[in-house]
């Protein structure tokens, strides 16, 4: 007999780790309460706190980088700067080839 893998949404993640924060319940007691695994409940407590502490999103989706706000502004602002160069490297050559034209 095969265990099924069960994928919880960041959603669930987050909310099970809240409710373990704002109540007095351990992570057992909520894990019970969900109809799930404690161990579960306790990793994504850590992974919620570790990196939260970082300020990065503590649950992303399967290959999606967990990177925080400036992160991601500064991957956007890198990938324009080498649109930029690239256009740039175009014109002086556009420009080279018509003033030897001329």
């Amino acid at each position: 007999m095969t265990a099924s893998k069960h994928e919880y949404t960041a959603e669930f993640k987050e909310e099970a780790v809240r409710l373990v924060i704002s109540s007095q319940k351990s992570c057992a007691e909520i894990a019970r309460n969900l109809g799930i695994a404690p161990y579960l409940v306790v990793r994504w407590k850590g992974q919620y706190e570790q990196k939260g502490a970082v300020g990065r999103p503590p649950f992303t989706g399967r290959g999606v980088a967990a990177l925080s706000e400036q992160e991601v502004r500064a991957k956007k602002l890198e990938r324009e700067l080498e649109i930029t160069r690239q256009e740039r490297d175009i014109l002086r050559k556009a420009l080279a080839f018509f003033a030897k034209e001329n």
